[in-house]
């Protein structure tokens, strides 16, 4: 692309679940589109996540949700239980794609990153594996960036998709805070029993614990550790250090504790939040997923968030006469629903470390009703 120049041509930072919507969604459009990511191909952080139901109506406006549904396994509840596993609440989540299709999906990440890379390339988007963006100037009506190999690419469009620490973002100027809630999320993978069919969370007296399905063989544990420091622990203590925490809950908790002692792998992160104020864009260059809006994950609705901007970005460039108007009418569109998330989510949070549960499992409901709303 070091040739191409017009209105037609983006560069997106980051291939992620944001990244990899818009350049598909903007290639159907007519962009000729190009992707830094920074990491290695097939590289991906985490087990697993949840698509919930706006995830999957935009993916399957991409033709994409079949192909999810039948990778990861399809849920249409959340059942909220007590330390011991009684029943405290269960949510029925809005079934958006059809009656007779699940409301939400749990899919392992890398599985979803394969179904989404592929798509990006069916539909002609060049996915370049480890470079990222070095500088950007604006150019009247484009965008001169520098990759980080020395290439200058002169596009219409530049994306920065590249996650909550995004680089892009302050290479645009566009500077927010890292917000740390005094949590610290486990994560393990593990065989699924066959009871878990849906998202199971248990209060516990200081933590939340809960699995996730990702398919017919697997699912994720999780853990919210409440009232903590961020902090780094030997990969060697992770697993020891999960089974401990896990031993508080009896019942069902159990079996997932014995099922951690055989996990490969047990990740651990602090839960942070990200909220871009004011403008999203600078000319020519937009911040979008994670970058500009990233959620706790009690809501489960990150990806729903990245794959809606992907595709309410595109929409809103193929109404306006210029890229800057595209970008304007974009962030006017999607701004107060994502700070709603945000902020719901950082409740949510709130409540759980407050050991106020009974008063969350309404609010996650609510807020998800009010995102099966269009996007």
């Amino acid at each position: 692309m070091d040739s191409c120049r017009g209105a037609r041509t983006a560069v997106i930072v980051g291939a992620g679940v944001a990244g990899l919507t818009a350049a598909t969604a903007l290639a159907r459009g007519g962009w000729q589109v190009e992707i830094a990511e920074v990491g290695p191909p097939e590289a991906t952080s985490g087990w697993g996540l949840c698509l919930t139901g706006p995830a999957l109506r935009g993916l399957d406006e991409l033709g994409l949700a079949d192909a999810c549904l039948a990778a990861g396994h399809g849920m249409s509840t959340i059942t909220h239980a007590d330390v011991h596993g009684e029943p405290a609440g269960e949510v029925r989540l809005p079934r958006l794609i059809g009656a007779r299709r699940p409301a939400m999906v749990g899919i392992a990440r890398p599985v979803l990153h394969r179904i989404l890379h592929a798509e990006a390339e069916r539909c002609g988007v060049v996915v370049r594996h480890g470079v990222t963006v070095a500088a950007v100037d604006q150019e009247r009506d484009l965008v001169r960036v520098r990759l980080s190999d020395g290439t200058v690419r002169q596009v219409a469009l530049l994306v920065a998709a590249d996650g909550i620490r995004s680089s892009a973002r302050g290479l645009l100027g566009l500077e927010t805070s890292l917000e740390f809630h005094g949590q610290m999320v486990w994560r393990a993978l593990v065989p699924r029993p066959r009871w878990a069919t849906g998202i199971h969370q248990f209060a516990g007296k200081a933590d939340t614990a809960g699995l996730v399905p990702l398919s017919d063989r697997q699912a994720y544990v999780f853990l919210t550790e409440n009232g903590v420091e961020r902090s780094a622990l030997p990969d060697a203590e992770l697993a020891p250090r999960l089974r401990q925490l896990l031993e508080p809950f009896p019942g069902r908790v159990e079996e997932i504790r014995s099922l951690v002692s055989g996990s490969e792998s047990v990740v651990r992160r602090p839960v942070l939040t990200a909220l871009l104020e004011g403008a999203w864009n600078r000319g020519n260059a937009v911040v979008i997923g994670d970058a500009a809006h990233a959620p706790a994950p009690q809501m489960a609705s990150g990806a729903a968030l990245a794959v809606e901007d992907g595709l309410v970005l595109a929409r809103e460039l193929g109404r306006h006469a210029t890229v800057a108007a595209g970008l304007q009418a974009f962030a006017g569109r999607r701004a107060q629903r994502c700070r709603t998330l945000v902020e719901t989510s950082v409740a949510i949070a709130g409540l759980e470390q407050a050991q106020r549960h009974r008063e969350a499992y309404p609010l996650v409901e609510s807020c998800h009703r009010l995102m099966a709303e269009p996007a």
